[in-house]
This record gives C-alpha cells, structure tokens and sequence, in this order.
C-alpha cells in the first residue's frame, strides 16, 4: 500500500486500484488535531458509518466495497472504497440553530446567506433544514462557510443543485431514524466525489459523531447550549483553556478524553441498537 493523504482523522492509502480509508483515534477540534488520541474512536467512527451507508444506498450511491477486505493491521476502523474525484465542498445540513450558524443568524439573521425568521434562539429549530455550505480548507486552515452562488461557481448549477438536494435527503432520513431513538440530529457535514463515469457518489464518513452534532431529544430546550453525544464538548473544553483555536493544540486530561469517549459509545448505541464491544 501507499500512503495517498494524512488528513485531521483519517488516513488514505492506495491499494489494488482502491482506496483504504482508515480512522485514526485521532481528535480534531476547529480544525487542529489535538495530541491526544481518544480510544476506539476511529472503531466507533468506521462502525457507525458502515451502519448509515447500508441505508442511505437508497438515496445515493457511495464509495465503500468492503469492510473486510483490508490490512489486518487496520481491521475494524478501515474500508475499502472505490477511488473518487472528491469536490471542493462540505456539504453541511442543518436542521436547528447553533454553533456558526448562530453566530451569523445573531449578526445578520442569515445562515450561509440564507433569511430565517426573527426570534430563533440557540437550539431552535429550523421550519425546514437548510443547506450550509462551506470551503475544504488546507491543513492547518479553517473551513469558512460559503453561499449556494459560490457553490455553483465551484462545481456549477447543475452539480451545485445535486449537492444540495442529496445533501438534505441524506440529512431528512437521518434525522427521522435518530429521533424515533431519542436523538435530535442538529446538523451535518458530508462529502462527495464523482466516480469514474461522472456519477455523484458520497464519500469519506457519513451521519457520525466527528461529523454531526447529535442531542438527546427529552432534553432539547431553546434558548441555551445542548447536551452533545458528539465532539462539542470536546470543542468547549479546548476553548474554556484559553486555546486561541491555532496549532498545536492542548493536551486534552483524562477526564475529557474519557467524557468524549463515552458520548461517541453511547450515540453509537443508541443509534444502532447495538451495544458497543
């Protein structure tokens, strides 16, 4: 195999004509990997999006061919997948309003350029989700959210309209499997690529805890900060050390790293009905 890419989490290799993706236990907050690695992360992250990838085939096709078929080295936080282009675009999905988006709603009364009533508050949701795009920074740099038009004028019209709609189809199915467990899903961030013959395929990891913020619906509340089965904690601890969000970042105490931990178990369980190891 051949080392393609070392990104925040994840691992790319070349191997037979495909792609070996591998989670890291690695942590990435705003975009800076943080020194200490959380336990079983990278398992929780691959097992959980196998999971989402079985039910959204429905909705659009998508990169993985095998979940065995990979170096035994790497066996259970790894898949085999089909080599994509990968464009140029997070594609975020957002049913309720918080994190950036409640920043620039406080600003302006928009998300990504798009007008939302008056009076939301942290943790409202949205009359119907919207679809938030943002830049693929460089390593080391930060995402920036991004409009529908700049969208267009970086993949165009067509493939922009294509992004959105898959986007929040995937968005909508999963937010209808995680409530009927307890589970809000805020928001989400997918990726996608374009196979060999052009198609529109999704990519990298889909509906999890590193890419998703997930609340426990019988204590969702407006109006104050969610509990998050997700890395939000780990984002509010990191900023509650004075960290000024560039590298390298803190070493993260035990405490943390076993909270966040328990979080990724428990949304994994919840989500699958399946308990953990």
């Amino acid at each position: 195999m051949k080392l393609l890419h070392s990104g925040k989490v994840r691992d790319i290799y070349s191997d037979r004509g495909d792609i070996i993706l591998v989670a890291s236990d690695r942590l990435s907050v705003f975009d800076v990997v943080l020194p200490t690695p959380v336990p079983d992360k990278g398992a929780i992250l691959t097992a959980l999006s196998l999971w989402w990838f079985d039910k959204v085939a429905a909705l659009v096709p998508h990169h993985v061919i095998s979940a065995t078929d990979v170096p035994a080295e790497f066996a259970g936080r790894a898949v085999r997948c089909r080599k994509l282009e990968m464009l140029p675009v997070e594609c975020v999905a957002r049913g309720y309003l918080t994190g950036g988006g409640l920043v620039e709603y406080r600003e302006k009364g928009t998300v990504s350029g798009i007008a939302l009533p008056p009076g939301l508050e942290d943790g409202s949701r949205f009359p119907e989700p919207i679809f938030t795009p943002s830049s693929k920074a460089p390593k080391g740099q930060h995402d920036e959210a991004i409009t529908f038009a700049q969208v267009e004028d970086l993949v165009g019209a067509e493939t922009a309209a294509r992004l959105r709609d898959l986007t929040l189809e995937v968005y909508r199915m999963g937010a209808e499997v995680t409530e009927k467990n307890g589970i809000l899903l805020a928001d989400t961030k997918l990726e996608f690529g374009l196979d060999a013959s052009g198609e529109i395929v999704l990519g990298d990891e889909v509906l999890t805890p590193d890419s998703s913020r997930f609340w426990p619906a019988a204590d969702w509340e407006p109006g104050r900060p969610q509990f998050s089965f997700d890395k939000q904690y780990a984002r509010e601890w990191a900023l509650s050390t004075g960290w000024d969000r560039t590298a390298p970042g803190p070493e993260v105490p035990a405490d943390v790293v076993a909270a966040v931990r328990a979080r990724y178990i428990e949304v994994y369980e919840r989500i699958t009905a399946t308990p953990w190891r």
